[in-house]
């Protein structure tokens, strides 16, 4: 059964040309004049890659930093004992615990946004793994979120650090920043996600690697991207 969309959303659709594929900086403007929501909605972009994710040698993860934010404050938890916890603790980190924050975790919390751990706490997270791992919570090495430098990875979390993953369709969806960002934020931030997931290529990846870009508002229709505008 078809999705019926709102009067809103067919409004804001009628202003977009889907067999165009507009430069960055069009897609950028076009993507905010249409955006209805009632509030400040996060801009994402989304690729669709020539991936085989049934290739573990395919399948992208990892991190990076936008130039310009996120436009949302993110919460971090630090799991982690001693001079460790308090390193965490003075670079900005909102929870830091041990066995304490696992317990409050298995009770239900999961409040936050970022968890970060040292590698010597990650055999105890693991008992957590179930409640963490669903929502990409999860600490891992390949984002930097398993690590001895606490202080970079929680700073890195404040400022803006966004995490990409590859789904079974090859697809890779990371938010950019907001609405309310001025165009060329905006512009600098995709471009950065866009270099970081190019530089990801898989070697074994023949032909064509990146197939269709394109980016949207949190209810607003997509638009598509011209790959080499990125």
């Amino acid at each position: 059964m078809a999705k019926k969309h709102g009067k809103k959303y067919v409004a804001a659709l009628e202003k977009v040309d889907q067999t165009k594929d507009y430069t960055l900086s069009e897609a950028v403007a076009l993507v905010k004049e249409i955006d209805f929501a009632g509030f400040d909605a996060t801009v994402e972009i989304a690729f669709n890659l020539n991936v085989d994710t049934r290739q573990a040698d395919q399948q992208l993860r990892g991190a990076v930093v936008l130039p310009n934010g996120t436009g949302k404050d993110q919460t971090v938890v630090v799991f982690a004992k001693g001079d460790k916890a308090k390193e965490a603790e003075a670079a900005g980190a909102d929870v830091v615990g041990d066995m304490d924050l696992i317990q409050r975790i298995q009770d239900g919390w999961l409040d936050f946004d970022v968890a970060i751990a040292t590698p010597d706490m990650m055999a105890q997270v693991g008992r957590i793994g179930r409640a963490l791992g669903p929502k990409g919570l999860m600490p891992n090495p390949k984002t930097g979120t398993v690590t001895m430098d606490v202080t970079k990875a929680v700073q890195e979390s404040k400022a803006g650090k966004v995490t990409y993953r590859t789904d079974r369709d090859g697809n890779v969806s990371v938010p950019v920043g907001k609405v309310s960002f001025d165009d060329a934020a905006l512009v600098g931030n995709l471009k950065t996600i866009a270099e970081t997931v190019v530089r990801a290529r898989p070697a074994a990846v023949k032909g064509t690697y990146v197939k269709h870009v394109s980016i949207a508002s949190t209810f607003g229709p997509s638009v598509n991207v011209a790959v080499d505008s990125l």
